[in-house]
């Protein structure tokens, strides 16, 4: 992380939706930076993660635990179904779905959750412990803007 004492600080925009989505990007590449060697996408591991507390779920209620439209959800699983991480099963009834993880699902979540660990540890060594207890209570306020 020593490139950082020389990138730090980027100038701001005057339009915080900017200043947000460049942050955003920002972790995002670092994330994906982290996570490159288990194969996954940091999207894909959040996809995994969250069903892994979840499932057996159907896609509509993994669309609402994850905060996100089913068609971004159906997007995101198809990847992860075509390499067999996750599968898409008949639910109690004929119209509804499930989806679970496979054992190379686990696998793959395991080997991607010590990673993700090492990018959770070398942010929060960056921001520090305070200032990170304060963004996320200030990314929870800005997530309430919409319900």
């Amino acid at each position: 992380m020593n490139h950082l004492l020389v990138s730090y600080p980027k100038l701001t925009s005057p339009c915080h939706c900017l200043n947000i989505r460049r942050a955003s990007r920002a972790v995002t590449q670092f994330y994906e930076t982290v996570l490159e060697p288990s194969d996954l996408k940091v999207t894909q591991y959040s996809l995994l993660r969250n069903l892994e507390l979840v499932e057996p779920v159907t896609i509509s209620e993994l669309a609402k635990t994850m905060r996100i439209d089913r068609t971004t959800l159906n997007r995101n699983m198809k990847p992860l179904i075509d390499v067999g991480l996750i599968a898409v099963n008949s639910g109690d009834d004929p119209r509804s779905k499930h989806v679970v993880l496979t054992e190379a699902g686990r696998i793959s979540l395991l080997k991607a959750g010590t990673l993700w660990c090492v990018a959770q540890a070398s942010l929060k060594e960056y921001m520090g412990e305070a200032e990170l207890a304060t963004l996320e209570v200030l990314l929870s306020k800005l997530e309430a803007l919409i319900p």
